[in-house]
């Protein structure tokens, strides 16, 4: 959907690219002409352009968010990975693999190996609730938050190519660390690494007494803690994991994350191939011969790219908005262009006297209309542009239910912006169509009576 979106906005835009650029090739009619009519019409005229730029800031605002999450789908996931679930899951959260299950899994063919040991992760992935101890006003007072229990981190970080920011490390073998506790008491900490876009969202529920003695106002550090199940956990490292939806977990030890939030099983299974085609081959040798446990696979890249249901909703309503956006638009410039032709009748027949064709006047009030919608547009995709850097939290889900909790961080880029600009020389077209069509219709003697 979101090609076929993409597909269309190249098509019109280039249709309303080479419309105004015929229309002020072909403009006999001085520019400067319709400039000063915008000029001494400028309260109909600012107010039209007001409205353009209402509507395009808010298209541009929804389509960045939208952008930011199919980003966020098609770049988690190595082509080469095997996502391994129990046969009756579609989603992490439903998933339960038993213990006994997984064992034999390091033997499937097509792995890759480094001195023997297969790249496979263990995992459990869970939601748990984690109620925050500093409500502020307008923030609520628990979260969902996505932790992902690690038998083996630094295999994970392998199959997952995820590296630390400088100044962190991953989580020790036993998963937990000595601290001293805001009375001098010695606490026994979990270790936890976040990703870059949790750790930012952590870091808004800080108390004013801890954020006075925190590391970094904006984002939590190696060294930093939280309360998480009456427990306390510490940061070690902070993942490199922008544009993934790895950026809104916790990873942490599995066999302390599985026992706190009580979920013993595994989740999931992460298998390395060497790539994409040998990926496919192992999914469907494990969902049509393998017969140990009972599984399902599936390559990693697809099973990301089935959580774009919310994406396709989201697009379907932003569509919806806009053409109810737009069809106010197309009628304020109309009646701003109606109002343009009955007060400028005279100047027509003036036009028509002096050897202007029909089509030269239908082009010269065409182009007041889009240089209203260009000036309007650019101004509400300048509005938008300030949305550029935002983070916003939503869930992504395929249509089987579930989903991911993510922090998305909102990016505005050329084609966002392109289409911003597209639907306002549109609204201006078709704005505008209808009055200068009216306005070749006069006939030169009758517009000077």
């Amino acid at each position: 959907m979101t090609k076929v979106f993409l597909h269309n906005l190249g098509w019109i835009t280039g249709v309303l690219v080479v419309l105004t650029a015929g229309l002020l090739l072909g403009a006999r009619i001085p520019l400067r002409y319709n400039i000063r009519n915008l000029r001494v019409r400028w309260i109909p005229t600012a107010l039209t352009a007001l409205a353009f730029t209402a509507v395009i800031a808010l298209l541009t605002v929804m389509l960045v968010f939208v952008s930011g999450m199919i980003r966020m789908t098609q770049m988690t996931g190595h082509p080469g990975n095997v996502l391994i679930l129990d046969e009756s899951a579609n989603d992490e959260g439903f998933s339960n693999i038993p213990a006994s299950d997984v064992g034999d899994l390091v033997n499937l063919p097509g792995l890759v190996r480094d001195g023997g040991r297969a790249w496979v992760s263990l995992e459990t992935y869970l939601v748990v609730n984690q109620l925050l101890p500093h409500v502020q006003d307008g923030r609520p007072a628990r979260r969902f938050l996505q932790m992902r229990g690690i038998e083996d981190v630094q295999m994970a970080a392998l199959v997952h190519q995820m590296q630390l920011h400088p100044g962190g490390r991953w989580f020790s073998s036993a998963g937990v660390r000595e601290i001293i506790g805001p009375k001098g008491q010695k606490i026994t900490a979990i270790e936890a690494v976040l990703g870059e876009g949790i750790a930012r969202e952590m870091a808004r529920d800080r108390s004013p007494e801890e954020l006075a003695q925190a590391q970094s106002p904006d984002t939590l550090l190696p060294g930093d803690t939280f309360s998480l199940g009456d427990r306390t956990w510490i940061v070690c490292g902070l993942m490199q994991s922008s544009s993934t939806t790895f950026d809104s977990e916790v990873w942490a030890k599995r066999s302390l994350a599985a026992g706190i939030f009580g979920k013993n099983t595994y989740t999931t299974v992460v298998a390395r191939t060497p790539n994409a085609q040998t990926a496919r081959q192992l999914s469907e040798y494990i969902n049509k011969e393998y017969k140990k446990a009972a599984i399902r696979a599936l390559p990693e890249t697809e099973y990301f790219s089935s959580l774009q249901e919310t994406n396709r909703q989201l697009l379907v309503a932003i569509s919806f908005v806009t053409v109810v956006m737009a069809v106010g638009g197309v009628f304020g410039v109309m009646n701003t262009m109606f109002a343009a032709v009955s007060q400028r009748t005279a100047d027509i027949g003036v036009l028509r006297l002096l050897g202007f064709s029909r089509r030269q006047i239908l082009s010269s009030f065409l182009l007041e209309s889009l240089l209203i919608a260009l000036v309007g547009g650019a101004a509400g995709c300048a509005l938008g542009s300030l949305s550029h850097g935002w983070t916003a939290t939503s869930i992504i889900s395929s249509n089987q239910g579930a989903g991911k909790f993510v922090v998305l961080r909102l990016v505005v880029d050329a084609g966002t912006l392109g289409a911003g600009m597209t639907l306002a020389l549109a609204m201006g077209v078709l704005g505008g169509l209808v009055p200068a069509w009216r306005a070749t219709r006069l006939r030169p003697l009758e517009a000077l009576t």
